[in-house]
């Protein structure tokens, strides 16, 4: 990972930072795009603590095409070059499935997919004219999709309908720019103990249907994503990686 600038949404908070922060002490360039100012603020700073490669930082909106672009160009000018993304802002509801309204349609889908389609669709145009790195790629993609995406879980079916469509969105987007070395590949986590999924309190149900009786920690999901983004991957495209701690069988 070393001196490869890295974007990641969703940076400041749960999985987001502690990928963070695992590719910043592998030397990354790490740059956060986050909604919220003040998370984002804090997390800077924590990582700013912990490794000698300063990471940068931009708020805004992902789910606004234009707004999308503009972040990406300006993370661009700042990196050099963008040699990864990780799509990791997203939001996870939980509703009974005849009570989803359209405002949790709309939320979750403006959040999870059409948030990760415009930084994949402004990462790609940019790394499209870069030069092949020394292991021959010109750019990765990291999205996070769920293992719910494959698994039917009825106290969420909005939200594992949008996991769907981003290992949809993920497979479309390696085929069209596998011909341009890059790659483009998702993660589908379970049950992921981060500090806002402890406080929801549904961890402990999830970890008891997990046969390894526990949830991930996020630094477990985060070693996958670095490998994926790694000059190690050189030939995975369009491909999910469910890691599940053997819930997807369970």
């Amino acid at each position: 990972m070393n001196d490869k600038g890295i974007v990641v949404t969703g940076g400041a908070s749960g999985l987001g930072l502690a990928t963070c922060k695992l590719l910043a002490s592998r030397g990354a360039r790490v740059a956060i795009i986050d909604a919220d100012q003040n998370k984002l603020e804090a997390a800077l700073k924590e990582i700013r603590i912990a490794t000698a490669f300063p990471p940068i930082g931009v708020a805004g909106d992902i789910a606004l095409r234009n707004e999308a672009f503009a972040l990406i160009d300006r993370i661009f000018k700042d990196l050099g070059r963008i040699d990864g993304v990780v799509n990791c802002a997203g939001v996870y509801p939980r509703r009974p499935i005849l009570e989803i309204s359209d405002e949790d349609w709309d939320y979750d889908w403006r959040v999870n997919v059409r948030g990760t389609y415009n930084i994949m669709a402004a990462a790609v145009s940019v790394m499209r004219r870069q030069q092949l790195d020394q292991s021959g790629v010109r750019g990765r993609v990291v999205n996070i999709s769920s293992v719910d995406a494959f698994k039917a879980h009825p106290k969420n079916a909005h939200y594992a309908a949008t996991k769907a469509a981003v290992v949809s969105l993920t497979r479309s987007f390696a085929l069209e720019f596998a011909p341009e070395q890059i790659l483009v590949n998702a993660v589908a986590p379970a049950a992921i103990a981060t500090e806002k999924a402890r406080a929801a309190g549904f961890i402990p149900e999830l970890a008891a249907q997990t046969p390894l009786g526990r949830a991930a920690e996020p630094d477990d999901i985060a070693e996958w994503i670095a490998f994926m983004l790694s000059s190690a991957n050189r030939y995975m495209t369009g491909e999910t990686a469910i890691i599940s701690g053997g819930y997807i069988f369970a």
